[in-house]
């Protein structure tokens, strides 16, 4: 008893000392829930909070920055998107969890990733909510479904589909052009049939991003009805809203089959402004991935793409058949919206860009290098392992020196002996962007062998200054390591390394954004648990070499201890910062936070939300810089943390809901 009365007054000191001072460095503006999916009908009943993220946050052009003037009233708005439940595939992920084998079709395949992975020991119940969702009822998984997963995506063919997640603006809907079934192209759109009832209320969206008048992001097809079934005319597809003009963007390999060019994937991920267009970066299917030549000419195929019917339907017909489904790819006369098997068409997917004008108007083209069956000087498919095929995606851009620099991933043949995915920059030529030169981000090699470093390491943004910041996945169940890397500089620096006071050995941290003054976002674990979900909150780190107000160079902090005013009844003590997912040159920032309405119960880092019916909930949060008075305040630990939380929303959610940021998480 007196040792935990010892911590006990500790806590208290620590806490009381705080209060002393008031202005935090950020101010803490909560962005408004105006999600239709709670109108929308849904097959599963639910009281559950809609789960509201952010993905980023409005450029803020030449705007002084927020440190040095007030920007309390600011406008700047903040994307997102509101989930039901959980995603099954993220719909922002090229390929999912970024398994270039695409296997996640099923529970079991769910549950292996999870294994072999994250390593948690609860991998079962995992895979479960991914493939159920949210609350469904055990052993009678398919008669009472959870809220989302990928069963139902799976098994919208024949039982119909209810949205799960749609993407805002400022948290408002934004309607793209997939609920207009006249803005849909390709050659074989006759063939899709009418809408299966509302359009809206069967499409997953999420907001990217905004650029002036611009909007953009990523789309799935709303659901069609014919004879045959219930067919989407794409899985996903990247749109931009230009003013009254709401535009797809299509696949833009020139040689594509029927099958890419009805569809295949695009995805919208990051933009800027050249010679008065908006130039989009992303990712182009330009051929299936699971019937191709490997880089020896010879055919292979990969059979474990279509999942088990009965896992989906709780019974063996209609049928799932290989050989219809090697057709969708084969045979240019087939009714790909005839056929249930086409819906399951994984695709290689190049790093790709679009120039959208004012009028909606688009010229796409490839910043892969290669045509045909190679990119980059590869094959479609692995010539020893048909799982894995050439993937490469721009994730970021920025315009150094009039011309754009984009920065991603892209597949790398590893010593001659299997396809990884590994970050990489591409620096546009010239102005017309016919040529791009790919660079892999040096620091970041992936070796041969099952004792490897990496499975893949990613650039998930770039700016102006040439600072690129991304991750790497340790093999295994090793952590995922957040990284900086100036390009011109002989190699990436991690964080772990860089500042270890915070990032602590074998923490798990992403890196989400850069501005233009080096700042960076994203999120570390502050758990250290064995086996489990360790918890985590979102930092930022000045890689530059000038301040930002009170942040200092080569220094990181949890942005909960930014935000905090030392007050228990302040609208700052009534949210955890989870994961800062943006940031432009003003310094304002994006983030995804835990909300407890009433505020937590005490101002450390990992109060509870307890007494009466408080419950938490996941929010996007704009935080703003304060230009006067700003006090860093570090919340205390808080070392006696009760086993359970109030409404037990942090265990689920965090395992469910918040895609990118769940998945990616050692142990």
């Amino acid at each position: 008893m007196p040792h935990k009365m010892l911590k006990l007054s500790t806590l208290a000191i620590l806490v009381a000392g705080a209060s002393q001072a008031s202005a935090a460095v950020y101010d803490i503006q909560q962005v408004n829930e105006n999600s239709t999916l709670v109108d929308q009908p849904y097959p599963v009943h639910s009281d559950r909070a809609l789960t509201y993220v952010s993905t980023g946050i409005e450029p803020s052009g030449s705007d002084a920055s927020c440190f040095s003037t007030d920007c309390t009233n600011n406008a700047y708005k903040v994307t997102g998107q509101a989930l039901r439940g959980s995603q099954g595939k993220p719909l922002e992920e090229t390929v999912a969890y970024n398994a270039n084998d695409q296997h996640a079709n099923d529970q079991y395949s769910l549950e292996n990733y999870c294994i072999n992975n994250l390593g948690y020991e609860s991998c079962e119940d995992w895979a479960k909510r991914e493939f159920f969702g949210v609350g469904y009822t055990d052993k009678q998984e398919l008669e009472q479904p959870g809220l989302g997963g990928l069963q139902k995506k799976s098994a919208a063919w024949v039982k119909g589909y209810s949205s799960n997640s749609q993407g805002l603006v400022d948290g408002t809907p934004v309607t793209t052009f997939a609920s207009d079934s006249a803005k849909y192209d390709g050659s074989q759109k006759g063939s899709l049939g009418n809408f299966d009832g509302s359009a809206e209320e069967s499409i997953d969206s999420t907001v990217n991003g905004v650029v002036g008048d611009f909007v953009y992001g990523i789309t799935s097809s709303a659901l069609f009805k014919n004879e045959h079934g219930k067919p989407r005319a794409f899985d996903k597809r990247g749109f931009v809203n230009a003013g009254g003009n709401d535009v797809s963007l299509s696949p833009v390999a020139k040689d594509a089959s029927p099958l890419v060019s009805n569809m295949g994937q695009t995805q919208a991920n990051a933009a800027v402004l050249f010679n008065d267009q908006l130039l989009v970066v992303g990712s182009s299917a330009y051929s299936p991935s699971f019937y191709g030549k490997d880089g020896n000419g010879n055919l292979r195929q990969d059979e474990d793409k279509l999942p088990n019917v009965e896992d989906i339907l709780n019974t063996g017909t209609p049928t799932l058949d290989f050989n219809r489904f090697k057709t969708c790819a084969t045979d240019s006369s087939t009714n790909l919206y005839a056929n249930w098997e086409c819906q399951f068409s994984t695709f290689a997917n190049e790093a790709a860009f679009w120039l959208v004008d004012v009028n909606g108007d688009v010229q796409p083209g490839s910043i892969s290098a290669g045509s045909g069956d190679q990119r980059d000087g590869l094959a479609v498919i692995d010539r020893d392992n048909e799982d894995l095929s050439f993937q490469a995606s721009a994730k970021s851009v920025a315009l150094v020196d009039g011309l754009p620099l984009a920065a991603g991933y892209s597949t790398s043949n590893v010593r001659d002996d299997f396809y990884a995915m590994q970050a990489a920059y591409f620096k546009a030529d010239n102005a017309d962007l016919t040529s791009w030169t790919r660079t892999f981000v040096p620091g970041l090699s992936i070796k041969p062998g099952d004792d490897r470093d990496f499975t893949y390491t990613i650039a998930n943004a770039v700016n102006d200054q040439s600072m690129i910041v991304g991750d790497a996945k340790g093999n295994g169940q090793k952590p995922l390591r957040a990284y900086v890397y100036k390009i011109g500089n002989s190699s990436a620096q991690f964080l772990d390394k860089l500042v270890p006071n915070l990032f602590f050995k074998d923490s798990n941290s992403h890196a989400s954004a850069v501005n233009n003054h080096d700042q960076v976002v994203g999120w570390v674990d502050t758990t250290n648990g064995f086996n489990v979900e360790r918890k985590h909150r979102a930092f930022t780190y000045i890689a530059g070499d000038y301040a930002q107000g009170p942040l200092e160079p080569k220094k990181a902090w949890l942005l909960d201890d930014l935000v905090n005013d030392g007050k228990r009844d302040s609208n700052a003590n009534q949210y955890r910062i989870i994961n800062a997912t943006g940031i432009n040159d003003a310094g304002v920032i994006s983030a995804t936070a835990l909300f407890c309405d009433g505020g937590y119960d005490n101002t450390s880092l990992n109060a509870y939300c307890g007494g009466g019916n408080k419950v938490e909930k996941y929010v996007s949060v704009k935080l703003v810089p304060k230009n006067t008075g700003a006090v860093i305040q570090e919340r205390a630990k808080q070392e006696d943390e009760p086993v359970k939380r109030s409404g037990g929303s942090l265990g689920i959610l965090a395992l469910t809901a918040l895609g990118f940021i769940g998945f990616r998480r050692r142990k």
